[in-house]
């Protein structure tokens, strides 16, 4: 079974994925991580975003991620000829990681954009998790030492939270700790149909 997580930037997607993965065999598959790691080792790829960004979106040291950001960030034609590039690669390799899990409880799958690239498709069920934006915000600046206009391009670039929540099968709200928790724990136990663990 894959359950989706998506979630607009600094909504708190990784902290729900590690308080589920602590609470069973649940395998995790971090969509945007594995599509940096193929941006630099993908062939197939590299060739690409050369050809459509130029020789300055590598460096000697890998993908020049903060070029290839200020070009797509803002920009929702470019933004999408990277993703057409990016995404089936990633999709490909998704396909045989749940092809080498599919003993575990469930696969999560972890991604910003699940239904921007329609990736909804792969998914038995898909948690949506929300946080106000004050809080994603606060969360992105100090994660990733950014501006806060920045912040706002990137969460300009997603779909607005309305959108995602009605294809939601769970919603949670990441906005106190404690609460978190609690609503894990019930999802977990409707995903797994049987009581977690002490």
């Amino acid at each position: 079974m894959v359950v989706g997580i998506t979630g607009g930037i600094g909504s708190g997607k990784s902290t729900v994925v590690y308080l589920l993965k602590e609470m069973g065999d649940i395998a995790v598959y971090n969509a945007d991580l594995e599509a940096k790691e193929l941006m630099n080792t993908s062939v197939l790829i590299r060739k690409q975003i050369l050809q459509a960004f130029g020789q300055n979106s590598y460096t000697s040291a890998g993908l020049n991620r903060n070029f290839i950001a200020d070009l797509v960030f803002g920009d929702a034609t470019k933004l999408a000829q990277l993703n057409a590039i990016v995404h089936p690669e990633v999709y490909l390799h998704f396909k045989d990681f749940i092809a080498k899990n599919r003993e575990r409880d469930y696969i999560l799958y972890e991604n910003a954009i699940l239904f921007e690239n329609h990736s909804e498709v792969l998914c038995d069920f898909v948690i949506f998790i929300k946080a106000t934006t004050e809080n994603r915000i606060a969360r992105v600046m100090k994660r990733d030492n950014v501006s806060k206009e920045q912040v706002l391009a990137r969460m300009n670039s997603q779909w607005f939270d309305a959108k995602k929540e009605i294809q939601a099968h769970y919603i949670i709200e990441n906005n106190d700790l404690k609460s978190v928790q609690n609503q894990i724990v019930s999802i977990h136990k409707k995903l797994t149909n049987k009581p977690v663990s002490n």
